[in-house]
């Protein structure tokens, strides 16, 4: 399918592996001119190089607002503008309320919803501009059913979907859509990390009875960049296998 979208320029966050890398890539054989960033020279180069097509590797931590405003403006130097942007950071360490101090809020809220924060104000207003844009921010399902012993994140990224949807209505108007991914459990590093090693379908019931693949998440978030979507505004999409269970 053609999505319409070959020459526009993407900055893809969090791009240095897994689901941010995955969706670089898929953009990039989609013909868009791809810039990324991560914290790691290194990796970066080396993600840089597997997405292709040109892509422009960008060392920088988004963990703040402050961060996700550099980013932004580093991909608009190298690229000439922003058309797309594809928000994404890291999760915050796990914990539940318990364990969990009130020092640490700062942080999560810093890096999962402050940092996006600043890539959408360093971005949207020239796509309202130019009246093209795509914002699709990577999330996590536990938006619409938090996960246990993740209550940062449960947290941080409730917040940030607010942000995003009351964006989507107010930008809407401008030809730009503002959207969220919401991905279950995918073959990461994170999900390794979090489960104590591959994760098992079965075991953690997911209808699908797979994990998913970042490969197939990154074409989820490029579809809803394409002109296809440009009705698909305000939207969280779950990309779970099954594995939520609630009807909205």
């Amino acid at each position: 399918m053609d999505l319409g979208i070959s020459g526009r320029r993407a900055a893809v966050a969090g791009a240095s592996g897994w689901l941010g890398l995955a969706s670089a890539k898929a953009l990039a054989a989609a013909g868009v001119h791809v810039a990324i960033c991560g914290r790691d020279g290194d990796r970066i180069t080396a993600a840089a190089a597997a997405v292709g097509h040109g892509c422009i590797g960008v060392v920088c931590d988004v963990s703040s607002s402050a961060g996700g405003e550099a980013f932004v403006a580093a991909a608009v130097d190298a690229l000439g503008g922003v058309d797309i942007l594809v928000p994404n950071a890291g999760g915050p360490p796990p914990g539940n309320f318990a364990s969990t101090p009130v020092d640490l809020y700062q942080s999560a809220l810093d890096l999962n919803l402050l940092s996006i924060v600043g890539m959408c104000k360093a971005a949207i207003p020239a796509m309202q501009e130019r009246h093209w844009g795509r914002v699709i921010a990577i999330t996590s399902v536990s938006v619409r059913q938090p996960i246990a012993g993740l209550i940062l994140s449960n947290t941080a990224r409730a917040g940030v979907t607010g942000f995003l949807k009351t964006v989507a209505r107010e930008v809407a108007a401008d030809g730009v859509t503002v959207n969220t991914v919401q991905p279950g459990i995918h073959a990461t590093d994170r999900m390794t990390r979090l489960y104590g090693g591959a994760p098992d379908a079965a075991s953690l019931g997911i209808p699908a009875g797979v994990v998913g693949d970042p490969d197939d998440f990154g074409h989820v978030v490029t579809f809803l960049c394409g002109e296809q979507a440009k009705f698909i505004t305000g939207a969280q999409l779950q990309v779970d296998g099954g594995a939520y269970g609630g009807l909205l």
